[in-house]
């Protein structure tokens, strides 16, 4: 491979100093127009690409912005590509059971805005390993990071926080030093439930999640709140149900066959209200009229399921656009107290309950 040109290079070849150079790349509007051309055709002539690394040396920043995700939308086993053309009789929509999932489309939100911003955005998960390799190299190559719920532990986000800008994604704030940016799930929890009790006269309700993270407490809480203003039975504890893993790798819940019946499922996912759907479609439970589901999050493939998922809908490309603004701030201002958003949401009414 032919030596890449560096910065002494195209300053020799058109004729100004390294200073001028970096200042062309960095500050294009504090350079001569006249000055620019000339670096800019030295430049190109060369095949010169400015090095970010080496900007970040200069101005102790790296462009980069990182994101700290889930990787369980990865197959179990590698994907093998068809080698022709093949008719298949397979709805093309059953992808969307594993993609885009809320964490797609918060991703795609913080893409966004990083172009916006100039910024690039690098994207990682918890290694297989279980270790904090992967994190720690993130870290290191980033100027701010956004992580989602229980993919690191706190200790270790508590070390990044103090060194880098950190927005915990969807986590209510509680005794750290994090920024949080989350949405109303005590709120829409509460209005997607009181709708069924209200609208629909379900007054026997069985909400369907786990409490980990703490969103999921949130949700269970604002079901509660409705059946108690509703002076119905306000139950201590949530149907946590036992998952399974499918062909994709994807977890799925599974619900006991002698489980009974309530007059709706509250579930605290999209995801898990699919499910549910799935299984009472098995068992030849007829959705609305025997039993009503509801679900939270807004994904695509609760728009496309039969009957359609009435949910509450985060609104999430919003979300990721609003982690890339705190983490901007907060590197601009380095001395700057944690930031707390909770955003709104909106109840979408689907077949699934009725309406």
């Amino acid at each position: 491979m032919v030596k890449a040109a560096t910065v002494y290079d195209v300053a020799k070849h058109a004729g100004v100093s390294i200073a001028t150079v970096s200042m062309t790349f960095r500050r294009p509007d504090r350079v001569k127009q006249s000055t620019r051309d000339l670096v800019l055709a030295s430049a190109r002539a060369l095949h010169y690409v400015p090095s970010a690394s080496a900007r970040g040396l200069a101005d102790g920043r790296t462009g980069v912005l990182g994101l700290f995700s889930f990787d369980y939308l990865l197959p179990a086993e590698a994907a093998v590509l068809p080698t022709e053309i093949a008719f298949v009789r397979e709805d093309p929509d059953e992808r969307c059971r594993e993609f885009p999932l809320y964490v797609d489309e918060i991703q795609r939100g913080m893409e966004l805005a990083c172009r916006r911003h100039g910024y690039a955005l690098m994207i990682g998960g918890p290694s297989r390993s279980g270790g904090a390799d992967t994190v720690t190299d993130i870290a290191g190559r980033v100027d701010g990071l956004a992580v989602f719920p229980q993919t690191l532990p706190d200790d270790a986000l508590e070390r990044i926080a103090g060194r880098i800008p950190v927005v915990a994604v969807s986590e209510p704030p509680h005794d750290d030093r994090l920024s949080h940016v989350t949405v109303a799930n005590r709120g829409g929890m509460r209005a997607v439930t009181e709708h069924l009790i209200r609208e629909h006269g379900r007054r026997d309700l069985l909400f369907v999640g786990g409490l980990n993270p703490a969103e999921g407490r949130d949700r269970f809480a604002g079901f509660r709140d409705a059946l108690r203003a509703a002076g119905l039975r306000v139950p201590r504890k949530p149907l946590v149900p036992e998952t399974r893993a499918t062909p994709s790798g994807r977890a799925a819940v599974t619900l006991p066959a002698d489980l009974r019946l309530p007059e709706a499922f509250v579930c605290a996912t999209d995801d898990v209200a699919l499910d549910v759907l799935e299984i009472l479609a098995g068992r030849g439970v007829r959705v609305p009229e025997q039993v009503a589901v509801t679900g939270f999050d807004g994904i695509v493939a609760g728009r496309v399921a039969r009957p359609g998922l009435t949910s509450v809908r985060q609104p999430m490309a919003e979300m990721g656009r609003l982690v890339v603004d705190v983490l901007l701030r907060h590197i601009a201002e380095p001395g700057r107290a944690p930031d707390f958003h909770e955003l709104p949401v909106q109840v979408v009414l689907r077949e699934s309950c009725g309406c």
